[in-house]
């Protein structure tokens, strides 16, 4: 079973690839008072709503980086559909190879949900700082624990370590450490979090439903039932998940 069109089967009707409410991010986008032409980048930016969005804002000149194809093809559609196609240049590779290949300075650099691509959420936030103007944002979205995770838990997620994750009072200080001053932060309630769980697991199991020839059916639902149980039993009350905008001084 692929993993990429798992997730894009799991994420189809969703807004953002994360459980942030819509009009939190419409809020950071209002924050970045940015001007016409100013540059963004966005690192994993999976069908490039936010990027979308701010481009309707402000008319920036945004760059995507998507190593999945069919995400990135999503996005270009997206983008045409909407009239911005000529705004956005879409980048198809391994985010650490192509940060290595972009030496222009941004006016904001995004990172929401996939810190992993550039090493974790340290290393992503010093990556980032390094590309943005001075007085420029750097928008990242990062999980963190609401408590101590259990082992069991921990197993559930396939033997995730306890370090991988801060909490939310760190996230921001990892952010202060390297130099970065914090503006705003909103983390998703229980409401959103549902919202978004819900909308997971029904996606998949629509979808096998109405594909019940599909070969990758049995694995796509006993993947989905054990990870709405685990959500359910550890992960609803253990893990949260933040979207901090910091300034870069």
């Amino acid at each position: 079973m692929d993993r990429n069109r798992y997730s894009a089967i799991a994420h189809q009707s969703h807004t953002f690839y994360n459980p942030m409410n819509p009009s939190k991010i419409d809020k950071v986008i209002e924050l970045l008072d940015l001007k016409d032409n100013d540059k963004v980048i966005d690192i994993g930016a999976g069908k490039g709503e936010i990027l979308l969005r701010i481009i309707e804002r402000y008319r920036t000149k945004c760059i995507a980086i998507e190593k999945y194809v069919d995400f990135a093809e999503q996005l270009q559609v997206n983008a045409k559909n909407r009239g911005v196609l000529n705004n956005i240049e879409i980048i198809t590779k391994d985010a650490k190879v192509a940060m290595k290949t972009i030496n222009e300075p941004f006016e904001v650099a995004i990172c929401i949900g996939s810190t992993h691509a550039l090493g974790g959420l340290h290393e992503t936030l010093d990556t980032l700082r390094k590309c943005v103007n001075k007085g420029g944002y750097v928008l990242i979205g990062e999980g963190y624990w609401k408590q101590q995770p259990s082992k069991e838990y921990l197993e559930a997620l396939g033997g995730a370590e306890e370090s991988e994750l801060r909490s939310h009072f760190e996230n921001v200080k990892v952010g202060e450490k390297l130099g970065l001053i914090p503006l705003w932060s909103y983390t998703t309630n229980e409401d959103e979090w549902d919202e978004y769980e819900w909308l997971y697991a029904m996606s998949i199991e629509n979808y096998c439903y109405e594909h019940p020839d599909d070969p990758d059916r049995d694995a796509m639902l006993q993947k989905i039932r054990t990870w709405r149980s685990t959500y359910l039993k550890w992960g609803r009350d253990t893990l949260g998940f933040g979207i901090y905008l910091f300034r870069n001084m």
